[in-house]
């Protein structure tokens, strides 16, 4: 895999995934929309952490930075 997230791009994952898991498990989003958010924020964090989105290949994007 080859790298296509910058450090912004990776910074915003985490924090959107840290609000999506406080917001679940405060109980301000329960149900079904709870562990939605809950499974994106498990997919952000994931991502981010290997600095490579799946969907980014199929749309062109790519925020790393190229040498």
């Amino acid at each position: 895999m080859k790298k296509n997230m910058g450090t912004l791009d990776k910074s915003i994952r985490v924090i959107l995934a840290a609000v999506f898991a406080y917001l679940y498990f405060s109980g301000t989003v329960t149900g079904t929309l709870g562990y939605v958010l809950l499974a994106f924020g498990v997919i952000f964090l994931l991502t981010s952490l290997v600095s490579f989105c799946p969907l980014y290949p199929l749309l062109g994007i790519n925020t790393c930075k190229t040498k």
